[in-house]
This record gives C-alpha cells, structure tokens and sequence, in this order.
C-alpha cells in the first residue's frame, strides 16, 4: 500500500513538473519568440552532440571489455 502511495506521488510531481515546464516554455515563447526558438533549438543540439558521444563510449568500452576478456581468456 505504501509503494503504491509513493509510486502515485512520483507519477504526480513529474506531471507538475512537466505542466510547470511547458507552461514556462509556452510563456517565454510568446513574449520572446525568437530567442525562445533559438535556445531551444541549441539545447537539442548539445543533447544529440551528447547522446551520440555517449553511444560511442559505450561502445568503446564494450569493444575493450570484450578484449580484456579474450586476453584473458576467459
């Protein structure tokens, strides 16, 4: 009963952070149209920059681990 209590708070303050969220954003998009765009579209810029680089350390890391392990013998 309590984790289910507690599952339900999560599920809530993340729907109020996510309408807190886009309210803001809607806010700032009327008033600053411009810059709004602009930000965001250089935010999701750096956030496939960075998913990208961190698929490419992953796979870095599972390439080494795989050679560690065939060195090993294992």
């Amino acid at each position: 009963m309590m984790e289910s209590s507690h599952s339900r708070t999560n599920v809530a303050a993340l729907l109020a952070i996510l309408a807190l969220s886009s309210a803001t954003m809607v806010w700032l998009f009327w008033h600053f149209p411009l810059i709004t765009a602009v930000a965001t579209i250089a935010i999701l810029v750096v956030l496939g920059v960075c998913a990208r680089l961190a698929r490419l350390s992953d796979t870095d890391m599972a390439d080494h681990i795989t050679d560690l392990q065939h060195k090993q013998g294992v």
